[in-house]
């Protein structure tokens, strides 16, 4: 699955980074998000595989596509041939804001699996954790925020002030905020985006240690996917805190609440690929550039099995091959 099905992926991701990007620093986000929506599900269909999205856009009366239990593929018309059954995350575009504002670290992403490879996670909130290789088994969610980080210091053999943690910048993390600072490690507040955040703490150079805080739990999952591939570590906990989330619970046959799930939880699969491509430039990947000959995407591709992390730069010749390619 993972051979024949990552670089079909890759263009899945490319084309709804490229939809998007052109509406970049328009100022709608829902122009931004539906560009995504529709180029990524349009791409979808070339693909050879009996898909079914698992987490999308929300439920069938809610999204016109990519709604969860929407089949995708080259199998929903072409009922000859044999395709293997695919789970499929997705995130058209993270970051609509954003994108719509020009600002940096917007991403198109997908996650794939075998069938029953990915958590069928409600849209609700999550608690979140998330560190690197070098930190797994040093962190506990129900900790202090001050014990996690003393931690990830002793782990990672530097002083708590040298560590970097990014929490989303909303009114809910005002005493996470505080208690992390306390500390003296420092914290980048993002407004948008800890997908990419989540990621970053498991590649080497990015200068981050740690996410806190709570977020979506979709992007929950598509972060331990990537975690999978990269060996680095999420604890999350879905914030079940209305009726409705409890039946919302039951509907999707999670009968725990309270439970603390691990990476491998929130991602078990045995083959898992993870997709994702810039839209706007940022920390992880640069965003789509538009030249005169042609279009440039930049984006990476995880495997579990194939153990491969591959960055790849692309060069999209829409005007034809006569075309010259710049080398930089």
């Amino acid at each position: 699955m993972e051979k024949t099905l990552s670089l079909e992926f890759l263009r899945v991701v490319e084309r709804a980074a490229i939809a998007s990007a052109r509406t970049m620093g328009l100022g709608d986000g829902h122009k931004a998000d539906q560009a995504a929506v529709e180029a990524m599900r349009g791409e979808m269909d070339t693909v050879g595989m009996n898909g079914t999205i698992v987490i999308g856009e929300g439920e069938r009366d809610e999204a016109p596509m990519l709604f969860i239990g929407e089949k995708v593929g080259a199998a929903a018309h072409d009922k000859k041939n044999s395709y293997p059954d695919v789970d499929i995350a997705v995130d058209p575009l993270e970051g609509t804001n954003l994108c719509a504002t020009g600002a940096p670290n917007s991403i198109t992403v997908l996650a794939a699996s075998e069938h029953g490879g990915l958590l069928h996670a409600p849209d609700l909130y999550m608690e979140k954790i998330i560190v690197g290789q070098a930190c797994k088994g040093a962190v506990d969610l129900d900790a202090p925020p001050a014990d996690n980080l003393h931690a990830i210091a002793k782990r990672l053999e530097r002083d708590i002030e040298e560590l970097v943690v990014i929490v989303l910048d909303r009114p809910r993390h005002q005493d996470l905020i505080r208690d992390i600072r306390k500390t003296g490690a420092r914290i980048r507040l993002i407004t948008d985006g800890d997908l990419s955040a989540g990621i970053s703490t498991s590649l080497l150079g990015t200068g981050v240690h740690a996410v806190m805080g709570i977020g979506g739990a979709p992007e929950g999952v598509l972060t331990a996917a990537a975690l999978r591939c990269l060996n680095g570590e999420i604890l999350a906990r879905l914030v079940v805190s209305k009726p409705e989330h409890e039946e919302r619970l039951a509907q999707m046959g999670i009968k725990d609440g309270k439970k603390i799930y691990t990476t491998t939880e929130l991602a078990p699969g045995k083959n898992i690929i993870f997709a994702s491509t810039g839209v706007t430039d940022g920390s992880l990947l640069r965003g789509v550039r538009f030249f005169g000959e042609g279009i440039r995407t930049q984006s990476v591709i995880m495997t579990l099995n194939q153990r491969q992390v591959r960055f790849i730069d692309s060069v999209h010749l829409e005007k034809g091959s006569a075309v010259p390619v710049r080398f930089y």
